[in-house]
């Protein structure tokens, strides 16, 4: 019972509270969006050309705005600019519903809406990372993570099944403007949370190993951080490898494999991602009543290298029974893993550049998504989506084990122990 309490005490905080009522509406409202959107393209007969067009747009510009998010996260604070742009998010909303009212579907009126609501997202998501420490003390950091992310993945459950719902009985329009109306709860909690204006002694304190170059007065840029602090170097590396071979895994060598040697279809294919999700929130409920480690940044690399020898199972379990008892022990894994290094990476950034930190973190992961699909679209037809699985754990490991020759990345949030301590 007390693990119990430990893993939702976060939820004590009341501006923690609004920041997980707020997103978890927002995130279901985003699910509305992702559904309606190729629908209403569709069904107007747009076309997959005018669809494809208008997601890379909106993709672009998220990508493109990433860091500067960041940077206006630590100079304006990350509430005032996440409340500024889910305020644009749910006009931009209610833009989208006017025009697919219209029953038209036209790429000079799509594009402007999504480049702009891809801008927003890009803007917003650094803040939704760099708040956390803002709001809790730094020994509910790693739970408040996994109540924020267990949030998302319950959003992501949930919220796919009601937006369908609502485009098939009254149509894409409502969904839109209910995406807007999730945005207006998400506005208001975060309001909420600027009104109470949590205070500097609240946030984490840095690594006492950070180098002083960036808890000078003045915090640097993004691409300064990246240049010169090699833990950050370290970290971002591991991240992009990662990255590099998970997008093409989830979008081309997955589906690849259930209509191929799986022949499961497309039932199974969603059974197989919903072993994932299923999986994904066993990881936030263990990351929430995990004790903090003297190691984590090894903890962390130990995790990752467990996931990598279930991914590379998957496919070799003897079928689809077998792969998804794996892909949910994976998740569930990988999920972990991903929430430790998190955590850690938030201790380690200053609070005046946390913002930055993430937003790079964000680029590292999110940017290597288009590089990831084209490769698996060309790697998994010649090699198979068997072999994907393998490959893809054995970069992953590579970059993990290089991290750990690296003693100023093994020694991150490193605590002493009485033994350490010099007597």
């Amino acid at each position: 019972m007390k693990s119990v309490t430990r893993g939702f005490a976060p939820l004590r905080n009341p501006c923690f509270r609004l920041l997980v009522g707020g997103q978890l509406a927002s995130n279901v409202g985003n699910a509305f969006y992702a559904v309606a959107l190729p629908w209403y393209v569709l069904r107007v007969h747009g076309g997959t050309a005018l669809l494809g067009t208008v997601l890379a747009g909106y993709g672009a510009a998220r990508v493109a705005t990433l860091v500067p998010g960041g940077q206006a996260a630590d100079r304006w604070r990350p509430w005032t600019v996440m409340m500024a742009t889910d305020s644009a998010q749910a006009v931009l909303s209610g833009l989208l519903a006017l025009v697919a009212a219209s029953n038209r579907a036209a790429l000079w009126e799509l594009l402007p809406i999504a480049v702009a609501i891809g801008a927003a997202n890009g803007t917003f998501t650094p803040g939704a990372f760099s708040i956390v420490p803002s709001l809790l003390p730094d020994d509910a950091l790693q739970a408040g993570n996994a109540v924020l992310n267990g949030s998302s993945q319950l959003a992501g459950l949930v919220g796919p099944a009601m937006g369908g719902a609502v485009v098939a009985l009254v149509g894409p329009a409502a969904a839109f403007g209910l995406d807007g109306v999730s945005f207006v709860i998400s506005v208001v909690s975060l309001a909420a949370i600027w009104a109470r204006r949590p205070s500097a002694a609240s946030q984490a304190t840095p690594d006492s190993r950070t180098s002083a170059a960036i808890q000078g007065p003045k915090a640097p840029g993004a691409w300064q951080l990246a240049r010169h602090e090699r833990v950050l170097q370290v970290l971002l590396l591991v991240v992009l490898v990662a990255n590099l071979g998970s997008g093409g895994l989830v979008g081309v060598a997955f589906p690849a494999l259930a209509h191929g040697p799986f022949h499961i279809g497309a039932g199974g294919y969603g059974a197989l991602l919903a072993f994932s999700a299923a999986g994904g929130l066993v990881g936030v409920l263990a990351a929430a009543h995990l004790r903090p480690g003297r190691r984590p940044a090894i903890r962390a690399c130990w995790l990752s290298l467990v996931a990598n020898g279930l991914l590379a199972m998957v496919p070799y379990l003897g079928g689809p029974v077998g792969a998804g008892v794996d892909i949910v022990v994976w998740a569930a894994v990988n999920t972990l893993a991903i929430l430790v290094l998190i955590t850690l990476l938030q201790r380690w950034a200053p609070p005046g550049s946390r913002g930055r930190v993430m937003s790079l973190f964000l680029l590292a992961s999110v940017g290597a998504y288009p590089v990831s699909v084209a490769l698996a679209g060309f790697a998994v037809p010649e090699l198979g989506p068997g072999p994907f699985f393998p490959l893809t754990a054995i970069f992953t490991t590579v970059a993990v084990l290089g991290a750990l020759t690296q003693a100023q990345f093994r020694d991150l949030g490193r605590v002493q122990s009485r033994a350490d301590v010099p007597m």
